[in-house]
């Protein structure tokens, strides 16, 4: 399954025009509210220059991308923890998604209307982040009652996971976000079967007007002084410029994205700023002359994991794998002279799998 990362934000701030940019999926854009009602959902390459190496090495058949999953998800309005708005449709459309990607409005435009009349990003951040966390406690609230219930007939079984709830609870009556409130990891693990949205990982991007590039001017830096706060990353982008140049030849948006001062389009930036989110790394597969593969593992798996991602007779007749890095697979121009180097390794299922490894697993069933 690709990791899925999942766009919210206030109505008009700029979602589904990023969404198309990224995925170039066609989503309904409009300068109203509620555009998006039901969840616009692709599927996008991952741009990996290390991909691209290995290609021009092995020479495949067929070169096949990582992929992740977003989700453009309806704009969320003051009072949604209430039902205002689209209410609890938009905030359980939030629930499934790996990770909350929260696009914040760092642009001026009459033409685009702000639903709170004026822009300020970081009034915007706390204003999500407010329904985000009255929306976790009434759900905390209404789980804690169902553990009470369930701890009557043996109270002992569950005083751990009231207590996980009670300071749950009393963290977000006091506006904390939960990822930030200091919970023991056990804490949160005993509060997995509750899908809290306070707890999910969080990147801000700013999205700004074309002539703030690169740095996207005051407002971006605001968002990114408000992210810093919470102990997360924003990145800055065009949302408007990297939709108008999807249609373009990679030369001529290479050119441009350098003119206005950066060096990788939007997509590369998002896809790499959303695995370092969720410590994700990639590795490659070669299969022959007919396939090179990226693929997306979490970052301390280990290579029978890896195994069983790609198939699972692989990770069930696994016997070992032939590993080498990208970088020294690039610096000797082919596996066999990376083998007569030394640098080829065999490794058993215990091994753990490093961001750019190319792995051949060997197996039988």
């Amino acid at each position: 399954m690709p990791l899925q990362l999942g766009l919210v934000g206030l109505p008009n701030v700029g979602k589904s025009t990023l969404f198309n940019a990224l995925t170039e999926a066609g989503a309904v854009v409009a300068n109203y509210p509620f555009t998006t009602i039901e969840p616009n959902v692709g599927i996008v390459p991952v741009p990996d220059d290390r991909l691209v190496g290995i290609a021009r090495i092995v020479r495949p058949e067929r070169t096949v991308a990582a992929t992740l999953r977003v989700v453009d998800i309806a704009g969320l309005v003051k009072g949604a923890s209430h039902g205002e708005g689209l209410g609890n449709q938009f905030l359980s459309h939030i629930r499934a998604v790996d990770a909350i990607v929260m696009v914040v409005r760092c642009f001026e435009d009459e033409q685009v209307p702000h639903v709170a009349e004026r822009v300020d990003p970081v009034d915007d951040i706390e204003t999500i982040e407010l329904e985000l966390i009255l929306a976790d406690l009434a759900m905390m609230e209404r789980h804690m009652e169902r553990v009470q219930g369930r701890a009557k007939g043996r109270p002992r079984d569950f005083i751990h996971e009231i207590e996980a709830c009670e300071c749950a609870i009393e963290r977000l009556r006091a506006g904390c976000l939960l990822r930030n409130a200091g919970l023991e990891p056990g804490e949160v693990d005993l509060l997995g079967d509750v899908a809290l949205l306070t707890l999910k990982p969080c990147l801000y991007v700013a999205n700004v007007s074309e002539d703030s590039l690169p740095d996207g001017g005051e407002m971006a830096v605001a968002v990114q002084h408000a992210a810093a706060e919470r102990s997360a990353d924003a990145i800055v982008l065009c949302a408007q410029l990297e939709s108008e140049i999807v249609g373009w030849t990679t030369k001529e948006a290479t050119e441009y994205l350098l003119d206005v001062g950066l060096d990788a389009p939007g997509l590369a930036r998002f896809a790499h700023a959303g695995y370092a989110l969720l410590d994700y790394v990639s590795f490659f597969t070669m299969t022959g002359s007919k396939e090179v593969r990226a693929w997306t593992l979490r970052r301390g798996q280990t290579v029978i994991e890896a195994a069983g991602s790609i198939h699972t007779d692989m990770e069930r007749g696994f016997i070992r794998a032939e590993v080498v890095s990208y970088d020294d697979l690039a610096r000797r121009g082919s596996l066999a002279r990376a083998r007569d180097a030394g640098v080829l390794r065999l490794e058993g299922r215990d091994y753990i799998v490093a961001d750019g490894d190319v792995i051949h697993i060997r197996f039988a069933v």
